[in-house]
């Protein structure tokens, strides 16, 4: 049997064929038209948004920081100035793996921990196409090792920058504070984009009060960069604007002087021009060196500052409060005159004073008392006994609201941050704060500033400055006048009358400074030793301000008591009487009794306002080896 023959339908194979190739041809042309169609949008439609991003990839913008305006003072001399530093900065999205950099870093620059840590939280606060310092104030051989091994380190190099330094050092860091790094803090309430390409922020004091003034606008840099990050040229730049220049009230040479008066004793001296409200003066001592702050102190450093038992890192002129002791009388004296007090009405100073029905004993520092006083006498010899009647008499809520008239319990209002007010108590405090009722005895010792009443140096000198004026109470101000960048022209402030303080009859003042000049120049003055020799007219009046409390019947020995525990001494002046040119208060404090220890520097203070400072001590004659 033969084996049947297939016989191909080449009809059909043909066909088959020809269907295959057409849906090939279909296919392909639809893949061609979707490749033009991307391609189109691509190179058209999205032609400028792609165009950006290459340009992106090989051009950057560089912020370039401001010049920090510079800081002058009252005679024009620079005490916050810009050196010219080396940074090592990067970008650490050109940093394709940062701890093997840092690495390579540290072979040829020393890297503390503070700068680590400082670096890596900026890396995490802000973004990573903006430059970034890891350390400033290289020095000439760190430069030049980098240099030599830049080609190895991808990301990284330095720059010229500008760097703050302080010249006179600790003398003026409570009045200028410092600028210091930005921290994750100071991010959150800052406008980043003022302070692209700046790491640095004012602090403290007059850096940070006017920190938008000295601050500037920045520019930048457009530049080309290769695959590594190095810059290849600048396509562009726009200047950044230096900061404006400020002229403080202050003089160097007369807070120097100030300072070296208190010698060792911790307090402060703040001097104000009454005509004006400038601030002269203020000192707070002990204090510390601003510089380390810049660029970061170390941990060692700081906590050995925050130990000090002296505390300087206190700014007492502006933060300290102290019971004001008998340097409130003069105003406690206008109080009574203000409610019809008579001037010549008499007290009997026993030496000690008793409400009625009660046998505690208020004491005068004067143990056998001052027999009889008028307004005059109480406040030249500085009688207890007549202001605790007179503010007995007078009631708290009266003398309460005199007192806050002459701006004790307020805050002055000076230009520099964190100001605290001071405290005068009244009955309705107490309740609020304490939930206690306000008891008699408390309007007594109110009477000659004891007690619950707290005034900062700041305030004290202000009041003094009120009583120099005659009752106008001018804003203190740190800042005489302002200066545009590049500018020659100087714009001067000019001086801020808060208020003229109301009273029933200006007369009053003459009665009261009356008594203040006898103080220091009269013969029975509680500071009449500082007034010797004087070649102008000044007003005064002492204060002793307790540290801790007597007992009844105790006696108060200062050299039984424990430095720490000593009274603090005060004093309050102004001068010339006629023109007032300058008004001081004084705290030392456990410095003892305010005429032996607070009124001698304040004296020292105004003759070297007023006169000049002191000629040099005369050098004893060199002794002749041959004589005999």
């Amino acid at each position: 049997m033969m084996a049947r023959i297939r016989i191909k339908d080449y009809v059909r194979e043909t066909n088959l064929i020809q269907a295959r190739l057409v849906i090939s041809s279909i296919i392909v042309a639809a893949l061609c038209i979707a490749l033009l169609a991307r391609l189109y949008y691509l190179q058209i439609e999205q032609h400028s948004h792609y165009s950006t991003l290459s340009q992106e990839n090989r051009i950057s913008f560089v912020p370039i920081p401001p010049a920090r305006g510079q800081i002058y003072d009252r005679k024009g001399r620079v005490i916050a100035e810009n050196l010219p530093t080396y940074t090592l900065e990067l970008v650490p999205d050109n940093v394709p793996d940062m701890d093997k950099a840092l690495d390579q870093i540290a072979r040829l620059i020393e890297l503390s921990d503070i700068d680590l840590q400082r670096f890596h939280t900026a890396l995490r606060s802000r973004p990573g196409f903006e430059i970034r310092t890891l350390k400033s104030g290289l020095t000439d051989e760190e430069v030049a090792r980098f240099a030599v091994n830049q080609h190895q380190i991808n990301g990284f190099q330095i720059n010229a920058r500008l760097r703050r330094h302080y010249p006179f050092g600790p003398e003026m860091v409570h009045v200028l504070g410092y600028v210091g790094r930005i921290s994750e803090v100071d991010l959150e309430r800052i406008d980043r984009n003022a302070y692209r390409g700046t790491d640095y922020i004012g602090k403290l004091g007059i850096e940070a009060h006017y920190e938008r003034t000295l601050l500037g606008q920045s520019g930048y840099e457009q530049v080309e960069t290769n695959a590594h990050g190095r810059v290849v040229r600048t396509l562009s730049r726009v200047s950044p604007v230096a900061g404006k220049d400020i002229y403080l009230n202050v003089d160097v040479d007369l807070q120097q002087a100030a300072r070296e008066y208190l010698g060792e004793f911790e307090g402060a001296v703040v001097a104000i021009e009454p005509g004006s409200g400038g601030v002269l003066a203020l000192v707070s001592n002990p204090v510390y060196d601003p510089n380390p702050f810049v660029n970061g102190i170390d941990t060692k450093s700081y906590k050995l500052l925050r130990q000090d038992d002296g505390r300087p890192l206190l700014n007492r002129a502006l933060n300290g409060r102290y019971a004001p002791g008998s340097t409130v009388k003069p105003v406690m004296a206008l109080a009574g005159l203000e409610f019809h007090r008579s001037p010549y009405e008499r007290v009997f100073g026993k030496g000690w004073f008793s409400l009625r029905g009660s046998r505690h004993r208020y004491r005068c520092w004067k143990k056998q008392g001052h027999g009889w006083m008028d307004m005059h006498d109480a406040i030249v010899q500085s009688c207890d006994v007549y202001f605790y009647t007179l503010a007995n008499n007078l009631g708290i809520e009266k003398l309460h609201d005199f007192l806050i008239r002459f701006g004790m319990g307020k805050k002055t209002g000076i230009d520099l941050d964190d100001e605290p007010s001071g405290l005068v108590p009244s009955p309705e405090w107490k309740r609020a704060v304490r939930g206690q009722p306000w008891w008699p005895g408390e309007t007594v010792i109110a009477g000659i500033g004891q007690g619950y009443t707290l005034v900062t140096p700041l305030q004290l000198a202000m009041v003094t400055a009120t009583l120099a004026n005659k009752g106008i109470r001018n804003k203190p101000r740190l800042v005489r006048a302002v200066r545009e960048s590049g500018a020659t022209k100087i714009l001067e402030l000019g001086p801020q009358t808060i208020e003229q303080v109301a009273i029933r009859n200006r007369k009053m003042y003459e009665i009261v400074i009356d008594a203040m000049v006898d103080v220091v120049h009269g013969k029975r003055g509680t500071a009449r030793r500082s007034g010797l020799g004087a070649e102008y007219r000044f007003a005064g009046k002492t204060g002793t301000a307790q540290v801790i409390g007597i007992k009844q019947g105790a006696t108060y020995r200062e050299e039984n008591v424990a430095k720490r525990f000593r009274d603090h001494a005060l004093f309050i002046s102004f001068a010339p009487v006629e023109d007032p040119k300058i008004a001081v208060a004084v705290i030392a404090e456990n410095g003892g009794g305010g005429s032996r220890t607070a009124a001698p520097i304040a004296r020292q203070v105004m003759d070297y306002y007023l006169i000049g400072p002191p000629p040099p001590p005369e050098k004893e004659p060199e002794k002749d080896d041959d004589a005999a």
